[in-house]
């Protein structure tokens, strides 16, 4: 078959028919082709409507992190990730802030924004003021759309207006109208964004203007999720262990090339719990990111302090819109199962967790950095999966590792060398 990206009528395929297409344009072995269709805990059915043009799945490791006490509660920790250590890591830091109490958590509330943008106003800053003055009837239309969602105390709670100007461009302003939707248990993508478009023509009229977009914002601001630990310095290493995790987050206060890698290092935990759970992960990293800049330069998500015990304090601040009503946390088996781990009962019970599990999750990079470096942790984990795909078992899967490690060469072909020579001995 001649090899094109054009395939006429594709979507309208079953998944089979669909993969069978792909193999003879890719030429994939069959041994490929039953890995792809290998839908694990989701039915073929249940994938196709999930998203478009369905093959197959890809799966991620799933494991748990335990040791998490929170607000005096234990947890385990669903988290989804191919990235080896995240967990173990994540583990180690949530045992270690035991020793003080664990971490407590709190929120502002599953409030999001929705957006509408309105051009072709001459008199923006007028029009501003003529859509705040029609505030109530706003919200109301907005909460006639979703009467459930008002039922249980959710809704369209106040109207907010922006004049924009566009960068070098004077004379192109426009007005932004802010719908501030409380979502209850909801990530709120549905309902904001039903709303927006709802309302899109009753300001049109207010304004005299054209509405344009209307949709969420994942720049979730009034949907903060606070987390706080204290790590005692005799637990992590003594206060030069203190000072040293200290420094190294100066570093990413100070250089936004380290403020990138240390708000990565956050998000391997809040991501790998979000994926788990079935929430979407680009909102999730978009918020953060977002809120990250939101003063005009990109900062930390994390602050460390030593209080007067000498203790080291870590804290985060940021935007988590995740839901456990819609969507994938609904539908998917094994994102129900793992809300079922961890047990929490509201949107913001979730979204507290993970931004404890972020804190955990820097810590204790930041602790490996600022002591024994990252890669060492690293390479041992790594290890393992080299040597075992080398075709290690038992024993000899630690063995194979352990020298790898020692000798700095964690590559396949000499996982193979050494497990020939381990068999020989």
């Amino acid at each position: 078959m001649e090899k094109s990206s054009q395939i006429s009528g594709f979507y309208k395929l079953p998944p089979h028919d669909r993969l069978k297409t792909v193999q003879q344009l890719a030429g994939l072995t069959d041994e490929e082709v039953a890995t792809l269709g290998n839908t694990g805990a989701l039915k073929p059915e249940q994938v196709d409507r999930m998203v478009e043009n369905v093959i197959g799945v890809m799966p991620v490791p799933l494991g748990l992190a335990v040791n998490f006490q929170i607000n005096g509660k234990d947890y385990l920790v669903p988290m989804a990730i191919e990235e080896p250590s995240v967990i173990a890591a994540a583990s180690n830091a949530a045992k270690m802030a035991r020793v003080a109490g664990g971490f407590t958590t709190s929120s502002t509330g599953p409030v999001m924004r929705g957006l509408v943008q309105v051009v072709g106003i001459k008199d923006p800053h007028s029009a501003r003021f003529a859509v705040l003055a029609e505030k109530a009837k706003i919200m109301e239309i907005c909460n006639a759309v979703d009467p459930i969602l008002v039922k249980f105390g959710g809704g369209c709670k106040d109207v907010e207006a922006y004049v924009r100007q566009v960068p070098n461009k004077p004379k192109h302003s426009m007005l932004v109208v802010h719908l501030i939707v409380d979502c209850r248990d909801a990530m709120g993508a549905n309902a904001v964004n039903t709303m927006a478009e709802t309302v899109g023509p009753y300001i049109e009229k207010v304004t005299g203007g054209k509405v344009c977009l209307r949709i969420i914002s994942n720049l979730a601001d009034r949907r903060l999720m606070r987390a706080k630990a204290v790590w005692s310095k005799d637990a992590i290493g003594g206060e030069d262990v203190v000072d040293a995790v200290i420094r190294a987050y100066e570093f990413a206060l100070a250089d936004p090339y380290r403020t990138a890698t240390h708000n990565k290092g956050i998000m391997n935990g809040i991501s790998a719990v979000t994926l788990a759970t079935g929430n979407d992960t680009r909102a999730i990293e978009a918020g953060a990111h977002a809120y990250a800049a939101i003063t005009g330069t990109y900062l930390p998500l994390t602050c460390y302090e030593k209080n007067e015990n000498g203790d080291l304090v870590g804290t985060i601040e940021l935007p988590l819109a995740v839901g456990l009503v819609g969507g994938a946390t609904a539908s998917h088996p094994t994102a129900k199962a793992c809300v079922r781990i961890l047990g929490v009962k509201t949107a913001s019970e979730l979204g507290e967790i993970m931004a404890a599990v972020g804190l955990a999750q820097n810590f204790a990079a930041l602790r490996a950095l600022a002591t024994e470096g990252i890669q060492r942790g690293h390479m041992q984990l790594h290890s393992r999966n080299v040597a075992i795909q080398a075709g290690a078992t038992g024993d000899l899967i630690d063995k194979v590792a352990e020298a790898m490690v020692r000798e700095k060469k964690v590559r396949a072909d000499r996982a193979k060398e050494l497990l020939e020579e381990l068999k020989q001995k």
